[in-house]
């Protein structure tokens, strides 16, 4: 018997406002019942600081570095810790009804995690998902997420490091204080598949490997499809009035 169909979107390269804005737009859309439940691949084309939605710039951004190696700022609208992205990691958005994830916010993590560490196993590493929201190899960070609840829809999104600029994260990302865990350099919290491997996987197979991780945690089938006209929309209205704006950006 088959199990639910839900939709695949790969956006393949975008720009750092526009893949904010895709995100919401499809929360958005699925919350008005007008699309179903969907999971969204991308790459941000430009290096990028991806920021938590209540995090200071100037506690966790050297802005001056940003400018100086052209990485963008983009605030997103869920919470967490700002994060350093770039062509090397693969990013996915999964929006789907909050009874298909069940439980706690933790139990949540748990269930999205744990399809996402198998997935990464599978390229021969042993991947853990380690509470609340991340999946770790050999006790470093592979994987981070971070999760939305709005009006009964679900946003989770996060990210793999694939073959990540570490020396770029370290110039550009600040460790907090009430963060440190021991580390004076975010890089060494985290590590990158093509370390772990001697070679970079190939990004297409990770999608693949991660879309059969999900559908077997949610007994659901993929199918690949597009934005529609309402989401089209709405990402254009974003980028304009938010994620495209200085004053959204950086404000806090």
């Amino acid at each position: 018997m088959h199990g639910p169909v839900w939709r695949l979107i790969d956006s393949g390269f975008v720009l750092p406002p526009l893949s904010a804005a895709i995100d919401e737009a499809i929360l958005e859309a699925h919350i008005d019942g007008e699309v179903p439940n969907t999971l969204h691949f991308y790459r941000r084309s430009v290096p990028t600081i991806s920021v938590g939605y209540f995090q200071k710039i100037a506690e966790t951004v050297d802005v001056g570095e940003c400018r100086r190696r052209g990485v963008s700022i983009v605030r997103r609208m869920s919470g967490g810790s700002s994060i350093y992205t770039d062509q090397g990691q693969l990013i996915y958005g999964l929006v789907v009804h909050d009874a298909d994830l069940p439980g706690t916010r933790e139990d949540s993590f748990m269930i999205v995690c744990t399809a996402l560490a198998q997935a990464i196993s599978s390229f021969g590493v042993k991947a853990e998902h380690r509470p609340v929201n991340d999946v770790e190899v050999d006790g470093k960070k592979v994987s981070g997420n971070a999760q939305l609840r709005r009006r009964g829809s679900v946003l989770q999104h996060g990210t793999v490091l694939v073959d990540t600029d570490l020396g770029a994260m370290d110039a550009v990302l600040k460790v907090s204080p009430s963060n440190r865990r021991g580390v004076s350099m975010p890089s060494q919290r985290v590590t990158t598949l093509a370390s772990l491997l001697g070679t970079a996987p190939d990004m297409d197979t990770l999608k693949s490997r991660l879309t059969a991780g999900l559908a077997r945690a949610f007994g659901a089938e993929f199918a690949r499809g597009n934005l529609c006209e309402r989401e089209v929309a709405l990402v254009t209205r974003l980028v304009e009035e938010r994620y495209g704006r200085r004053d959204w950006n950086m404000k806090f």
